[in-house]
């Protein structure tokens, strides 16, 4: 069987006219690296810069000695190729015409030492190999390099393909094809030179003669020059009516063989009888097929039937939807399922036209051209199509004026390209899909917005199981499930992996997964086919973007949680809210962001990987963006944290970098607000902090986060960010630092029932504590540890410990932790039986508190006061002491310790003879603890109390 490898479009391998599989598009990337040196040894290290640039893998040659094992693998049935390996490096030997490659640059050869009728024939044939641009999506700068090169060779082919058509007598269509080029590119002379002669011989002399003048002035003006002699001599000529420049006759076409077709293609039609000059009444029907495997969507279909539903009526208006979304996302499928579905409500017709305006490789379609194709599709002679622009659209908007037409534009840019290809009247319906929000419509037409999001997954595992077959997604349903997830409900992502098991019969779905953990995801959903390609379609997004806001997309990428906020956006991109919301706006009508909440934006977890790839390329970019957020949250949250708990030992924060601008929070209410809402982020950027050397960030994040955390009974997130905090802090060498999440992290123990790890956590603080000298860390170890002992039921200890920490305090002068320490002792006398004592030692710590204004401190003691009474039998005074704990508690926001108010005030109701306002008191607080994380005995000894009042 005959193999041929394409280079000149995306990378493929042809075998007996079938494709293929040959792995990912970095695997495919070895493979055109050496296919370029076909049959030539390509040195080890220059495959790897050939293939990865400046970013390899950490185990480059082993991942590229698995690539190449992979890729003979794959080429095992084309016995004619091999790979191996050599002295100078690595070899692919093959045919070297079995390469698209240098079969162009063989036939180009052949066709310029050929004359006539062969040399256009030749030209023709090599020029027909491109199938796009060369190595489509591969974004490696050898692989730039590469194909700006081959372009150039095209342009020069096609330029001298162009002369060979012109000296035939063959310029029927050249005029059109021209233009184009000469669009792309406006200087050069010999482009338009072959132009003016086309133009001139399709009798249109005037338009020949407007396009020089043009050139000219565009010479001028851009480069000071004025047009070569030849071209110059070719303006004369045509001024003069030069007859050597009318066409000889025609040439017959030449034979030149062609390789045979694939394996399996249908043969070529024979010529189709030329059209009758005039073709009137034609009912177009331009919808593409179908999509094959459509599921879901149900909700997004019912807005399509009511928003494009026929109008009539002296306020009927043209209804216009649009369809918007990321790229992948299902929008065309989505448009064409719905256009096929509602045929019958437009009987005279459905025009389709792909504006391209995100296309990977190419430019946006011009509205001119669409219109003249509108045009020839309602049947309009070429010879009554107007010349100008304007008159063409209304001659369009007049052929659709009284027609029930469906116009479907698909890939829309924006709202420009749009505007001039809407009909003028109700009657018809318009259906446009874009990336974009095209909010541009709304001015003069009424517009519904059809936003399409992701598949959740269950509806992404039912379009695996439609592509796959049920039966082979049940044989793996772990992978599957595996799949769905990487590809995060993309429909696009979903088929490209099923593409690939698919059209590889011994492919298995775990085996994919495997490969989309060893790679990067982009690489396993690569087709290197622009169209499909998982990163082909998010980059042609990404390069639509002005420089100012691609530099945004690329920044937002250092933010640590999964949504950002407008103010954390300000201080991260060093634009401020206001230019970071107007960034934020922009993406978001491109649909590289979502607006999840107001003012909360996210972005998918495919672009985001996107991003990543190209933020790498400017590390300095990313460093400073990573430090500003990080500056952000941590002068937020030490504020925010100020709110909660003023009476804290501060900690000294590090000089803040320019561009940062923390957010203002003015009550204690917005300071819980705002930690609740930027908790998963504040987390996250602890983290973060310690991954890339922030390590003051990272301890103090933690340390701002305590508060919070603690109060919500949020304790796997409280290890969590200490257990960063702590590694953060020893390697600053800051013993106070160390000690803190020590004793955090000891709470941590005590709260899920391990006392022995929480007493090796406070003996290691204790120790440290005292060998620096850090007495104030010592007192609030003692603190830690009587709260420790308590808790374990040795209240001598926990005594003990207590009366250290009320000695260290008072020798500090420490206000605020000399009253928690006496609220301490209380505590332990309540459970010693000295009630008496326990509440002189009460009306001590309140004292102080309500001296300081400690609210937090305040609700602790009222809170053992109450106990305290209630042990002594004096219930009402215990009950005023716990509605006032109770109520600074939900002030407060503490939920652990609302909950256990809730207990002691249940039980003063009780004590009393109320028995229905205890039980309320327990089942409330039995609500609080089940939505936190509490030991389960705490949960175990309400239910009981509960349970006991019948």
């Amino acid at each position: 069987m005959a193999v041929e490898f394409g280079l000149l479009g995306v990378i493929e391998v042809r075998l007996g006219g079938r494709t293929v599989d040959v792995g990912h598009m970095r695997q495919r990337c070895v493979l055109a690296a050496l296919l370029v040196d076909v049959g030539r040894a390509v040195p080890v290290d220059t495959l790897v810069d050939r293939v990865w640039g400046d970013r390899p893998p950490q185990r480059t040659k082993d991942t590229l000695y698995g690539y190449l094992s992979r890729l003979r693998q794959a080429l095992r049935p084309a016995p004619e190729v091999t790979v191996a390996r050599r002295p100078g490096g690595y070899v692919l030997d093959a045919d070297p015409l079995s390469v698209d490659l240098h079969l162009f640059r063989d036939l180009v050869t052949r066709a310029r030492a050929a004359d006539g009728p062969e040399a256009v024939a030749l030209m023709r044939r090599a020029l027909g190999l491109w199938r796009g641009e060369p190595f489509a999506t591969v974004d490696v700068p050898w692989f730039d390099d590469q194909r700006r090169v081959l372009l150039r060779e095209r342009l020069a082919a096609e330029l001298d393909h162009i002369d060979l058509r012109l000296g035939a007598g063959d310029h029927g269509g050249l005029p059109a094809e021209l233009a184009v080029k000469a669009r792309e590119h406006p200087l050069d002379e010999r482009l338009a030179g072959q132009l003016m002669l086309a133009l001139y011989r399709a009798g249109r002399p005037s338009e020949a003669l407007a396009h020089y003048q043009e050139l000219r002035h565009r010479l001028a003006e851009e480069l000071g020059a004025d047009p070569g002699p030849r071209l110059l001599a070719l303006h004369q000529r045509i001024l003069a009516n030069d007859p050597a420049l009318l066409p000889p006759d025609p040439a017959p076409p030449a034979d030149v063989p062609a390789q045979s077709p694939p394996a399996g293609a249908p043969a070529p039609s024979p010529p189709e009888a030329a059209p009758p000059a005039e073709v009137r009444s034609i009912t177009p029907r331009q919808l593409l097929a179908p999509p094959p495997y459509f599921v879901g969507r149900d909700a997004e279909l019912a807005v399509l039937d009511k928003a494009l539903a026929a109008q009539s009526g002296p306020r009927a208006t043209l209804p216009v939807t649009v369809v918007c979304g990321i790229g992948g996302v299902g929008k065309t499928s989505l448009a064409l399922h719905w256009a096929h579905r509602a045929q019958h409500r437009f009987p005279d017709g459905q025009l389709f036209v792909d504006l391209h305006g995100f296309t990977p490789s190419g430019e946006p379609a011009d509205p001119g051209v669409v219109i003249r194709g509108f045009l020839d599709a309602l049947g309009v002679e070429p010879g009554r199509v107007p010349a100008a622009f304007d008159a063409q659209a209304a001659l369009y908007r007049s052929l659709l004026a009284g027609r029930r037409v469906l116009v479907v534009l698909d890939n829309a840019r924006d709202s420009a390209q749009v505007l001039p290809l809407l009909p003028g009247t109700p009657g018809c319906a318009v259906l446009i899909t874009s990336r974009d929000q095209l909010t541009g419509l709304t001015a003069a037409h009424q517009v519904t917005h059809l936003t399409v999001g992701a598949f959740d997954p269950a509806t992404a595992h039912e379009l695996l199981a439609g592509r796959l077959g049920a039966e082979r997604v049940a044989a793996e349903p772990r992978a599957a499930a595996e799949l769905v997830g990487q590809c995060a409900g993309l429909p696009l992502a979903l088929s490209v992996l099923a593409g690939r098991v698919t059209t590889n019969p011994v492919a298995t779905l775990t085996a994919l997964t495997e490969e989309l953990r060893e790679s990067s995801r982009l690489d396993a959903l690569s087709t290197g086919e622009d169209a499909t390609d998982v990163r082909a379609v998010l980059a042609a997004s990404y390069r639509a973007l002005d420089a100012g806001t691609a530099r945004v997309f690329r920044q937002l990428v250092q933010g640590p949680g999964p949504d950002i906020g407008v103010a954390a956006a300000g201080s991260l991109t060093g634009l401020g809210p206001a230019g970071a919301h107007q960034a934020l706006h922009r993406l978001r009508t491109r649909h590289l962001l979502q607006e999840h909440a107001p003012g909360r934006f996210a972005g998918h977890d495919l672009l985001r990987a996107y991003a990543l790839e190209v933020a790498a390329g400017d590390d300095a970019e990313a460093r400073a963006a990573r430090l500003r957020v990080l500056d952000h949250y941590l002068r937020t949250a030490w504020a925010a944290d100020r709110l909660l708990l003023p009476h804290r030992d501060p900690v000294r924060l590090p000089p803040m970098a320019d561009g940062v601008r923390p957010e203002e929070i003015p009550t204690h209410d917005r300071a819980m607000a705002w930690f609740g809402r930027e908790r998963p982020a504040l987390i996250a950027a602890v983290h973060l902090a310690a991954r890339h050397g922030h390590d003051i960030h990272a301890w103090q994040l933690a340390w701002a986060l305590t508060t919070f955390l603690t109060r919500r009974g949020r304790w796997s997130d409280v290890a969590a960010v200490h257990a960063t905090a702590l590694r953060a802090a020893t390697r600053l060498g800051d013993t106070a630092a160390v000690n803190e999440s020590y004793r955090v992290l000891a709470l941590e123990r005590i709260e899920a029932g391990d006392p022995a790890a929480a007493r090796e956590r406070l003996d290691q603080a204790l120790s440290l504590a005292a060998s620096s000298g850090h007495t104030l860390s010592e007192a609030h170890t003692h603190l830690t540890l009587g709260w420790l002992y308590e808790h374990t039921g040795d209240r001598a200890a926990a005594l003990r410990h207590d009366e250290l920490a009320v000695g260290l305090f008072t020798r500090l002068g420490h206000r605020a932790g000399l009253a928690r320490a006496l609220n301490a002792v209380a505590w332990d006398h309540v459970q010693t039986g000295g009630h008496r004592q326990a509440v002189a030692r009460c009306e001590q710590a309140l004292a102080l508190q309500e001296e300081l204004g400690d609210r937090r401190g305040q609700s602790d003691t009222l809170d053992t006061l109450g106990y305290a009474y209630q042990q002594l039998g004096e219930h009402t005074q215990a009950l005023l002491c716990h509605e006032r704990c109770l109520e600074l508690h939900r002030a407060l926001g503490h939920r652990f310790n609302e909950a256990e108010a809730l207990v002691h005030l249940g039980e003063a109701h009780q004590a009393l003879g109320d028995r229905e306002a205890a039980r309320r008191c327990y089942e409330q607080a039995l609500d609080v603890f089940r939505d936190m994380e509490v030991n389960p005995a705490r949960v175990a000894q309400t239910r009981a109390l509960l349970d006991a009042l019948g």
